[in-house]
Parts: structure tokens; C-alpha cells; sequence
């Protein structure tokens, strides 16, 4: 590991004034999970890392009228047991209670999880200068390809490794931002980006900007949901699928529907046509497998990954019928 200056940030404030304007200057750190191992591979090698651990405010999950708010330090633990949570976001306890090992969840931070980046082996590899690292290919298009993007790829087929964001997503969250001037907050779907728009990162973030908050709306009364992972190893892993649903229902009739796929895109990738299939119509086996078919409309499958694209529409179909 490359060495560096390690500063403990007091406050928001002197965190955003403390990295720079440049990305390889400075790197901002929460839990450490997934920063360290950049580092350790030499995929990051910044000269300095701001530590947010001692910035106070920045750890809870607290309701505010219709929204619940979360510290952008509260852990991903935290985030699976709470009883707001729970009792208002399933989905989201539940993809909070599938990431990592336990002892990763209780490091790992709720805004950091979000904002990992990509687990592509040829990103991670630092003897390889793939195109999102400023390189001329994604070596992906060539080479191994069997946990890539089947959708929204287009250059970079990268897949967003979060499975809290899939959730967030499902539930049109909002981010707060921190920067140098002050503060904003994005929908959710405005802040990850497609390798079309930004080749090199997977948010809007800038370099001296940090996420404080996520807030959620509590659902309409009558809303259920439920995720959804595939992965290759009983113990913990990555997904290879995975899939957010929150229906708005009365009785079987959906009102309402959020379908959000995970390990799809290079972001969390909503389906519209999916939801469209269940708006207005009533929940069974026909409407269920109408919607798991949209879902993965406009695939594009490379060499080695076909078939995430038949257990996408089983998952989104088990996931619809668990809710009715």
C-alpha cells in the first residue's frame, strides 16, 4: 500500500475542505471495507485519506414526518435490525441482511455500501488498465465475462455491486450531498450514472463531495415488498442477481409497482416496462411472468453471461407472487 496522509475530519465542513478537487489527491473514508482493499490493490492510490469516523450527526435512522432519515455512518447492521426499517422497508432490511458477513455489516456503512465501486476483476486488477480506469477497452468484451452487465453497459459492462441500493432505489429514495458550498439532495435515480455518461465513476459525486443522508418516504398503506439475491457461495458473496419489489396493492390488484434489478447495470436498473405490465392489473402466474419477460427488455448478453437473463425473469417472477 501506497503511503498517505491520514486526517480525522471534526465536522462535514472540514471533511469536504479537506479533499481536494482531485481524485487521486484524496479519498474520503467511512467504514474502510471497501476503500482498503483499493488501496491494497494499488487500484487507489491517493495521497490522502479523510476519515469521517469522528464527524459527530452522522449515525442514525430517525423518522421526520413521512421520511425516514439515515445517517450516511449508520451501519449496514444497523440498517438490517431496525425496527422502522423493518416494519416499513422489507426489502431493504432484507438486502441490508444479505450484504457481506456480519462482521462486514457492522464495519461497513450504509453510504458507503452505496457508493462501492465496481468488484469487475479487471477494474480491481492493477496490472490492467481497463477503460474505466482510463484505459482503451473493457476487457470484459473480450475476455471473462459471466457476472457482467447484460443491460446498460454500452462500453463498460461493469454491474453495480450494492444490494442496498437496488432496495433504495425500489423505495425512490433521496441523497444528500455535502460540498465545499453547502448542501443538496438528488433522487436516487439521479445520482448513479450509466458508463455513457460518466466512464470513469458510477455516481455524481465530485471529488470533494460527500453523502450525509439517505431519506425514504414511508410507503402508501397497502405496500409490501421484498428482495431477492442469487449468489454462487452459501456462506456470503456478491450478487449475481438480485431484484427489489414494492407493490402498492388492494387486495391482489396492484396499484402501484417499483421493480429494480441488481448485478443487471452498471446502476441499479429500474424497470419500467416491467412495472407497467402490473399497474392496474391483478396478481397472478400470467401477469407475473408478463412482467419478469419486460424486465429484461433490451438485454444485451455477452459471450459467457445468457444466462442471467432467464434467472433475472425467475426472480423477478418468484418476487411479484411472494407478495400476493
Amino acid at each position: 500500500m501506497k503511503n498517505f496522509a491520514f486526517v480525522r475530519a471534526r465536522s462535514v465542513k472540514e471533511a469536504v475542505l479537506s479533499l481536494g478537487t482531485d481524485w487521486n489527491e484524496a479519498a474520503v473514508m467511512g467504514g474502510g471495507t471497501d476503500l482498503i482493499g483499493e488501496m491494497k490493490n494499488y487500484v487507489h492510490t491517493p495521497n490522502k485519506v479523510v476519515n469521517l469516523r469522528a464527524v459527530p450527526d452522522l449515525k442514525y435512522i430517525k423518522q421526520d414526518g413521512n421520511l425516514i432519515k439515515i445517517g450516511a455512518l449508520t451501519s449496514i447492521a444497523a440498517v438490517e435490525t431496525d425496527t422502522l426499517i423493518k416494519s416499513n422497508f422489507a426489502a431493504l432490511s432484507k438486502a441490508a441482511s444479505l450484504v457481506a458477513s456480519p462482521q462486514l455489516r457492522n464495519m461497513g456503512t450504509i453510504a458507503g455500501n452505496i457508493c462501492q465501486r465496481p468488484r469487475c476483476w479487471y477494474y480491481r486488477d492493477s496490472g490492467i488498465e481497463c477503460l474505466r480506469k482510463g484505459g482503451r477497452l473493457c476487457y470484459a468484451m473480450v475476455g471473462e465475462n459471466k457476472y457482467h452487465a447484460v443491460l446498460g453497459g454500452l462500453g463498460c459492462y461493469i454491474v453495480h455491486p450494492s444490494d442496498t441500493a437496488v432496495s433504495f432505489t425500489a423505495f425512490d429514495a433521496k441523497i444528500k450531498i455535502a460540498h465545499p458550498d453547502g448542501e443538496k439532495e438528488v433522487n436516487i435515480e439521479e445520482f448513479f450514472v450509466l458508463p455513457e455518461d460518466d466512464l470513469n465513476r458510477e455516481n455524481i459525486l465530485k471529488p470533494n463531495e460527500i453523502v450525509t443522508e439517505i431519506s425514504v418516504p414511508i410507503p402508501e398503506n397497502g405496500t409490501k415488498s421484498t428482495f431477492i439475491k442469487v449468489q454462487e457461495r452459501g456462506v456470503w458473496d456478491f450478487a449475481v442477481a438480485g431484484v427489489a419489489v414494492s407493490l402498492k396493492l388492494d387486495g391482489n390488484r396492484c396499484d402501484k409497482a417499483r421493480i429494480v434489478l441488481g448485478a443487471a447495470a452498471p446502476i441499479p436498473w429500474r424497470s419500467l416496462d416491467a412495472e407497467k405490465e402490473l399497474e392496474g392489473r391483478t396478481i397472478n402466474e400470467e401477469t407475473a411472468q408478463r412482467a419478469a419477460d419486460a424486465s429484461v427488455y433490451n438485454n444485451m448478453p455477452m459471450t459467457g453471461n445468457a444466462y442471467k437473463v432467464q434467472l433475472f425473469k425467475n426472480i423477478v417472477k418468484r418476487a411479484i407472487l411472494e407478495l400476493v
